[in-house]
């Protein structure tokens, strides 16, 4: 089984401002994902959802678990890599299952990427 420990997030803001600087970017339904080369041996995962797309606390908080779930069960696909994931305006008008579907989709292609690199 999968865990999701302290380890495996991205803690610093340095860290946050490199992925930011350095990252390679892609985008689509409501959700924008950079990743960066890291040193730390495992993926990490950083999010920054903010209060101006998704308006409810509880909804962020579902949002960030859903992410987190999603992430978990795919890091041993992803190479060393940073990952931050970021909200979009369009992401409020997204359901669970469509959210699930297109975290599903940045997954492939950040594997496809970083296999190509």
């Amino acid at each position: 089984m999968a865990t999701f420990g302290r380890a495996m997030k991205l803690n610093h803001p340095a860290d946050f401002t490199r992925v930011f600087r350095q990252g390679k970017r892609n985008g689509g339904g409501g959700l924008t994902i950079l990743t960066v080369d890291n040193h730390a041996g495992h993926p990490r995962l950083g999010m920054g959802i903010a209060k101006k797309h998704v308006r409810l606390a509880c909804h962020r908080n579902r949002l960030k678990r859903i992410i987190r779930e999603s992430f978990r069960n795919h890091q041993y696909a992803f190479a060393n890599i940073d990952i931050v994931v970021l909200s979009r305006p369009d992401l409020n008008q997204r359901d669970s299952t469509q959210l699930r579907v297109t975290l599903e989709q940045h997954w492939l292609t950040v594997v496809a990427q970083w296999q190509k690199s």
